[in-house]
């Protein structure tokens, strides 16, 4: 939470904690410690009460009246992060709608004087309340962005079934928000995507081709960080993003390992990989930021105690040989066996067979060629499909 709000440009004055069975009805913390926090807001004459939860509308309303501070929970913080790191009209729209989805039922306003009285003649009011409009609006902007993104949607669909027929399986690159994934994607492949050293610093999912020490190569997507207890909306908001993470054929999980709350981040972005139904895709671990780890025994027992795991810096291009070892025999693992006899016309899928994958016999015939091979699948299913 610390760390949100110094990305959000605040500056923290003060911190208080609460332990409670139960989250108070009308307050979450409860009035006595509601009145607390207006003494400890003025004392620091702080301009904004930051919640390390979701408070809902009333008990917002409620903690804003006895404090007279503005009132932001966790929610709201990192949705005005994303308004700010928003930069390519998908990212805006996105940012939008989740902001015009928390907006909505905190809507507020009395408005009686002026609402509707009933139906039959002489009974009606003057029209709807300006709450009213406010809220049609809302739903009419909603519906807009929602079929916008919905085009963006569709026009990722058709990117990624352009990149399904170049020879190279796909993977993407997840982890929590700033453990350094843009910058493990610019070592990798060259590129020089943006990278700052704050949370959510890329929304937008960036693809590049990474060549692989035995010639072969991968397409790379570097997504958008995850956050423990990230808001359902910014899940729904940014589905045509993450969707880069469902279709990939690989994972490549980044952890910075120079967190005290490494684990917990780590959680988090597992959780968030089941609510994506992507979970059972292979997965390399990579611990980054190991140079900033002092004993190098942690790291090595790390990696021995995780499946498909390296250690590595980024920053300083460390440990990439081990990474780049790792990704070989994960897409070597994604290989299918085919046997098919090959039409001579057909001779070019050949060339992709020896160029992508490993070809074990080939033998001429008179009619066409019959070819074993371990090839990824996207080319097993064009020679399959050659056959016919």
């Amino acid at each position: 939470m610390r760390a949100l709000a110094q990305s959000a440009g605040m500056r923290i004055v003060a911190e208080t904690r609460q332990k409670r069975h139960l989250p108070d009805v009308a307050t979450y913390v409860g009035k006595g410690k509601a009145e607390t926090l207006f003494q400890l807001a003025r004392e620091h004459e702080a301009d904004t009460i930051l919640f390390d939860v979701e408070l809902n509308p009333v008990q917002q309303r409620n903690l804003e009246q006895i404090t007279q501070t503005r009132v932001l929970d966790r929610t709201q913080l990192i949705l005005d992060i994303f308004a700010q790191r928003a930069r390519s009209r998908e990212g805006a729209l996105q940012v939008e709608l989740a902001q015009l989805l928390y907006l909505m039922p905190r809507l507020s306003g009395k408005g009686t004087a002026l609402s509707r009285l009933g139906g039959g003649i002489g009974t009606r009011g003057p029209g709807e309340t300006k709450l009213e409009i406010d809220k049609r609006r809302i739903r009419e902007r909603v519906a807009h962005l929602r079929h916008e993104i919905e085009e963006i949607r569709r026009q990722r669909v058709h990117q990624r079934s352009s990149r399904r027929k170049l020879p190279f399986p796909s993977g993407a690159i997840v982890g929590y928000t700033n453990a350094g994934k843009s910058t493990l994607l610019n070592v990798l492949s060259g590129a020089q995507t943006y990278v700052d050293d704050r949370v959510f610093a890329t929304l937008d999912p960036t693809t590049r081709r990474v060549v692989l020490p035995d010639g072969w190569s991968v397409l790379l997507t570097d997504t958008v960080g995850f956050v423990e207890n990230l808001p359902p909306m910014l899940l729904e908001a940014f589905y045509a993003t993450l969707e880069e993470v469902r279709e990939a054929d690989f994972l490549i999980h980044v952890i910075d390992i120079s967190s005290p709350h490494w684990e917990l981040q780590r959680d988090a972005v597992e959780t968030t990989l089941v609510e994506l139904q992507a979970d059972q895709k292979p997965v390399i671990t990579v611990f980054n930021k190991a140079d900033c780890v002092r004993d190098a025994a942690v790291l090595r027992r790390l990696v021995a105690e995780t499946p498909n795991s390296v250690y590595i810096s980024a920053r300083l291009a460390q440990g990439i040989p081990h990474l780049m070892d790792r990704i070989v025999a994960t897409v070597q693992g994604m290989l299918v066996s085919v046997d098919v006899w090959l039409p001579y016309e057909a001779t070019a899928l050949l060339a992709e067979c020896y160029e992508y994958g490993r070809v074990l016999s080939v033998d001429y015939h008179e009619e066409a060629i019959h070819l074993r091979a371990q090839v990824i699948p996207s080319v097993a299913a064009r020679l399959r499909e050659s056959q016919k």
